[in-house]
């Protein structure tokens, strides 16, 4: 474990994995994490099937500094998250009466409440509740996992909570680059300015030029900012040291 805080992501749905339903969570938990200077090292999609969930959650939670997974504990017969990551950290669950009061006060206490919608008041023992101001139904932190809902809306709401639930480390700065050379001409120049810098991480990415023909968009990302800079003048000069020039294609 670094001193920079690291998380992994589950995304937990056979919609998913069958195509119908796309994953829009990654990407906002992993900005979300950038901001408060935490890596996003590993995401994982998987069935809803409770052996999964638990094999997951404990693979990841012993590796990482903070375990996200987002899908799994609305109302119907496989929303089985909440069990799974109750099981897998070997805690009892049960409706809670402060989330099942969550959910009274937004259905009303009566008919109502069905045991449809009391599932989702399924908490396990320890776990502290994770705020959803769209529609109510609460999702947890256990230990260091998060669960938290998968429809998008729901999810992003969520991290607004989870925000003020986690450490964070030193923020990550990047730049892009454009540059008008493809990956084949680049690959050994490129190797030499990363190797030059070593505490910044380089990578290039392609892309189709305005002009047509391909080129890259380089990024360089460092906590390090004199480091940063430092690379990224190197990559101008790279460019410039090849007949190009960073804006080329433009």
């Amino acid at each position: 474990m670094t001193d920079t805080p690291t998380a992994a992501m589950i995304v937990i749905g056979d919609e998913v994995l069958s195509g119908r339903t796309q994953d829009a969570n990654t990407q906002v938990l992993a900005t979300m994490l950038g901001e408060a200077g935490i890596d996003l090292c590993e995401g994982r999609a998987i069935r809803d099937e409770r052996g999964e969930i638990i094999g997951a959650v404990n693979a990841l939670r012993a590796r990482y500094t903070y375990v996200f997974t987002s899908g799994g504990i609305g109302p119907t017969h496989d929303d089985i998250t909440a069990e799974a990551v109750a099981d897998a950290m070997q805690t009892p669950i049960s409706i809670r009466d402060d989330a099942r009061a969550i959910l009274a006060a937004r259905y009303g206490d009566g008919e109502t409440l069905t045991d449809a919608r009391l599932r989702m008041a399924r908490i396990p023992d320890g776990a502290i509740l994770i705020d959803n101001p769209v529609s109510g139904a609460p999702g947890f932190r256990l230990g260091n996992v998060f669960v938290l809902a998968g429809v998008p809306q729901v999810f992003a709401a969520m991290l607004d909570h989870v925000r003020r639930m986690i450490a964070t480390g030193p923020v990550m700065h990047d730049v892009s680059i454009p540059c008008p050379y493809p990956e084949g001409v680049l690959g050994g120049p490129l190797t030499d300015v990363a190797a030059a810098h070593p505490s910044v991480s380089i990578g290039s990415y392609p892309r189709l030029k305005p002009t047509g023909g391909w080129g890259v968009t380089i990024v360089a990302r460092s906590r390090d900012m004199q480091a940063l800079e430092r690379a990224e003048g190197a990559i101008h000069a790279m460019i410039d040291g090849l007949g190009g020039s960073s804006t080329d294609g433009e």
